[in-house]
């Protein structure tokens, strides 16, 4: 009788276990068919309209890190911001730094790195100072002119072949320059440091491809974040003001926007076409205008914009011109564009992003996914293949 009760009672709590567990799966399902919905719908979307996606999420939380770098040099000085910034980086590169081991800090080329780190940190903080001392508009504006810079260097220290084409858009770019500095015999200090920010980080890509021919970029990036501190942390304790509890945590936040921001930047152009991908990047201009306007009552005047549409269009057809000949543009990089591929160390997911995505260039061209040695075209050496190309 007893048994025949505790095996009623069992065959009772089976069905309410039953129920509880399908209840649960349930609730648990629901979370798993939106991750899958979204992942599915996402992969089929075309490339480059993923990558315009990352691109212009990219610009956007740009505009965030040089809006409270903007803020915060209202009373912090810009070596201050400027160190905070380098040292948030050094401290995502560290885990893949010990991760690479050895290889991860030797270089046969320790002369170049030094150059390359004075050239990239040198227009961080050249960058930093504009953005502090001017609307965010135009310095954002005189930051694309860096590909303007690249131009010349090339040609002089990579023997790269430009034509008649590419060197009217560089001048042209030059006369947008002019435009929105609006000489009348003196120059703003800020305006100065814009422009030579643009052509310091124009020598630190050079220096970066050459540098990138032998050497893995978390070296690159890891001589680059040491570089930077050694230049800033001197300048930055002259000037020192200790940040409030708020001034601390927008630090915080300011790298953390610059993390995320190169995250969607690199992913961006890891997917899409560099020459598609180049138009969606200067979203950068008309968020950094708004967030100019919104926070610190800026308006651009016509001069700056003007000026703005000229560089925007020349540094276009440079970029295009350079994909219509089998080279892969570089991309425009943000006010501290040293982070990128240039000077400042890419954080966290961002070094992940840049040693493990394979270019679009090399898939869709090459169909053979990451393939770094390519060989070279018949009749050149390797060095002439990736530093030279047609006249345009």
């Amino acid at each position: 009788m007893t048994a025949d009760l505790n095996q009623s009672g069992a065959d009772d709590t089976r069905p309410q276990q039953k129920s509880s567990q399908s209840s649960s799966e349930e609730e648990f399902s629901g979370p798993v068919h939106l991750v899958s919905w979204w992942l599915e719908t996402w992969n089929g979307l075309a490339p480059n309209i993923r990558g315009a996606i990352w691109t212009v999420l990219a610009a956007a939380l740009f505009s965030c890190m040089a809006t409270l770098a903007k803020f915060l040099g209202g009373r912090l000085d810009h070596f201050q911001v400027t160190f905070f910034r380098t040292l948030t980086g050094l401290l995502f590169i560290l885990p893949f730094l010990v991760g690479n081991g050895r290889q991860g800090w030797r270089t046969q080329r320790p002369g170049l790195h030094i150059l390359r780190g004075l050239f990239g940190n040198l227009g961080m903080i050249c960058g930093f100072y504009a953005l502090i001392h001017m609307p965010l508009a135009d310095a954002n504006a005189i930051t694309f002119a860096r590909a303007l810079f690249v131009v010349p260097l090339a040609v002089i220290f990579l023997s790269e072949t430009v034509g008649t084409r590419r060197s009217v858009a560089t001048v042209i770019g030059f006369l947008g320059v002019l435009i929105m500095l609006r000489p009348t015999g003196t120059i703003e200090p800020a305006a100065l440091a814009a422009v030579s920010q643009a052509m310091l980080v124009a020598g630190a890509i050079i220096c970066v491809k050459i540098l990138s021919r032998t050497d893995p970029t978390v070296t690159l990036l890891f001589y680059s974040s040491i570089i930077g501190l050694l230049i800033t942390a001197i300048p930055a304790a002259i000037v020192w003001q200790a940040p409030t509890m708020e001034e601390y945590l927008l630090l915080l936040a300011m790298g953390a926007f610059g993390v995320a921001a190169h995250n969607c930047f690199i992913r961006g152009y890891a997917v899409g076409e560099a020459s598609a991908m180049a138009p969606f990047d200067y979203t950068r201009l008309l968020f950094a205008a708004i967030a100019g306007f919104i926070v610190f009552s800026e308006v651009p005047d016509e001069w700056t914009i003007v000026g703005a549409a000229i560089i925007v269009g020349s540094t276009l057809y440079i970029a295009r011109r350079e994909a219509q000949l089998g080279r892969k543009p570089t991309p425009a990089d943000p006010v501290d564009a040293t982070v990128t591929a240039v000077s400042g160390p890419t954080p966290g997911s961002v070094v992940q992003s840049v040693l493990k995505a394979p270019t679009s260039s090399q898939s869709k061209t090459q169909g053979t996914g990451n393939a770094p040695h390519a060989p070279p075209p018949p009749g050149k050496t390797p060095d002439q293949s990736s530093s030279k190309d047609e006249p345009g």
